[in-house]
C-alpha cells in the first residue's frame, strides 16, 4: 500500500503544479484530472514474502510495483538465492530498516514485458539481478563502472528508498521491475537455478581476487567455507592460485577437495597453523559472524592482503603490531560493478562455475535461516519461486 500511497503524492503533485487559483473569489481551474482508478490500473500488482517489522516472520504479502517504463524491464522471478544479508537486515543487524521488507538480491528470471525503449532485452530472455537497480549514474565511481561504490549511494534492490521515492522490494516475490541498465544477461547454459547466487556470493567474491589479480603464482586462503567462500574456492582454483581453506570443522574437508581447494587447515589444530604461519599472499574472509583477525593476519606473507567480504554486525578488532609486524594490511570489497558481473556471469559460462545449491520451497525459508546461522547448508539455499 505505501507504493501506492507514494504514487498517488507525486500524481498529485504533478497535477497541483497544473493549478491556478484565484483566492479573490475561490475560483480556480485544473488543467487536467488525476484519474485515481486510472493511476491503480498502471500499477503491476504482485506477491511476495515480506516482514512486517523487525520483530515477525516474513510471510506472504500483496503489493504493487510500478508500472514498465520506457527503460524497464519487468521480470518474473524463476529462483532467489538466500543471503546472510537478507537475515541480517530484517532483523535489523546493520541499521534500521525499511517495512515491510521484501528480501532477495540474487535473483534469476524472465523477461514478461519490456519498455517502449528498451534495447538490451526482449521478453523471454534469462536474465539476472543482483544487489542493486539503481545508482546516480554521475559520479565518477558510476561512470568507472563501479555503481556498488556509488559516491551517492546505490539503490539497492530492497530495503532502500528509489529515486521515485518508493521502497524498493526484493526476490522473495513473483515479479520485479528493474531499469534494464541494472538488469544482466544469464546463459541458458548454466542451472538456472544453481546461476541465482552467483548474484551476491559469486560476485562478492569474484570482484576482489580479480582487482588484486590473484592467480597464477599465489597462495590463496578461505576463511569459512560457506555460501561466498565456497565460490572463493571455485574462482581462486579457476584463476590458477593455491588455494587452502582455513576452517573451524573438520568434517568440511571432503567438501573442500571436492570444490577443487589444494589443502585444508583446521584452525583449532595448533599444528596445523604452524604449518602455514606467514604462508599467504591473499587471505578472503568470508565469515558474517564476529571473529578474531588476528590469528589470520599472522598467516600472511610480508605484504600480505587480508581481504573481508563478510559483514559481521560488530566492529574488527586489528592490533596496530599485527599489521606492522610485515607490512600487512586489511582491506574490505563489496560485490562489483555492472560491467565487472556481467563479465563474471560470461566467466562461469565459459567454465560451467556455478554455486552449490540446495532448492527449497519458500515456506521453509526460516528453517533455512537457523540451518543458515549454523552453517549447516552445502552452500547457498536457493528458493523456487514457483511455490510462492
Amino acid at each position: 500500500m505505501n507504493c501506492v500511497i507514494n504514487t498517488l503524492k507525486s500524481a498529485i503533485k504533478e497535477a497541483l503544479s497544473g493549478i491556478t487559483f484565484d483566492y479573490r473569489d475561490c475560483a480556480y481551474s485544473i488543467s487536467y484530472v488525476i484519474d485515481v482508478k486510472q493511476t491503480l490500473k498502471h500499477m503491476v500488482q504482485t506477491k511476495g514474502y515480506a516482514a512486517q517489522d523487525a520483530q515477525t516472520d516474513l510471510a506472504p504479502w500483496n503489493y504493487e510495483v510500478r508500472e514498465v517504463g520506457p527503460h524497464d524491464v519487468l521480470i518474473d522471478i524463476l529462483f532467489c538465492g538466500v543471503c546472510h544479508s537478507d537475515l541480517h537486515q530484517i532483523r535489523n543487524d546493520w541499521f534500521p530498516g525499511i517495512f515491510p521488507m521484501v528480501p532477495g538480491h540474487e535473483i534469476v528470471g524472465r523477461v514478461a514485458k519490456v519498455g517502449a525503449h528498451v534495447k538490451k532485452f526482449k521478453v523471454g530472455d534469462l536474465t539476472g539481478v543482483g544487489v542493486m537497480v539503481d545508482s546516480c549514474r554521475e559520479c565518477d565511481n558510476c561512470k568507472s563502472g563501479l555503481e556498488q561504490y556509488c559516491l551517492v549511494s546505490p539503490v539497492s534492490t530492497y530495503n532502500a528508498m528509489g529515486k521515485d521515492g518508493v521502497p524498493t522490494y526484493g526476490g522473495y516475490s513473483k515479479n520485479i521491475v528493474v531499469h534494464e541498465d541494472f538488469v544482466l544477461h544469464v546463459s541458458e547454459k548454466l542451472s538456472t537455478a544453481a546461476v541465482a547466487p552467483l548474484l551476491c556470493a559469486g560476485i562478492t567474491t569474484y570482484s576482489p581476487l580479480r582487482y588484486w589479480k590473484v592467480g597464477k603464482g599465489h597462495k590463496l586462503a578461505v576463511v569459512g567455507l560457506g555460501g561466498l567462500g565456497h565460490m572463493a574456492v571455485k574462482f581462486g582454483v579457476a584463476f590458477g592460485a593455491e588455494v587452502t581453506i582455513l576452517s573451524t570443522s573438520a568434517s568440511k574437508r571432503k567438501d573442500a577437495e571436492a570444490l577443487g581447494a589444494h589443502h585444508f587447515v583446521v584452525t583449532s589444530d595448533e599444528a596445523q597453523i604452524a604449518g602455514v604461519k606467514n604462508s599467504f599472499d591473499f587471505i578472503i574472509d568470508t565469515v558474517s559472524a564476529k571473529h578474531d583477525l588476528t590469528l589470520y593476519l599472522s598467516l600472511l606473507k610480508t605484504n600480505g592482503t587480508h581481504i573481508c567480504v563478510g559483514a559481521p554486525s560488530e566492529p574488527y578488532e586489528v592490533p596496530a603490531f599485527s599489521l606492522l609486524a610485515g607490512r600487512k594490511s586489511v582491506a574490505g570489497s563489496g560485490a562489483g560493478g555492472l560491467p565487472e558481473t556481467q563479465e563474471m556471469l560470461d566467466f562461469c559460462a565459459e567454465h560451467n562455475i556455478v554455486s552449490d545449491i540446495e532448492l527449497i520451497d519458500i515456506k521453509y525459508v526460516h528453517a533455512a535461516f537457523e540451518r543458515m546461522v549454523k552453517g549447516d547448508v552445502r552452500y547457498r539455499f536457493v528458493i523456487d519461486m514457483a511455490t510462492l
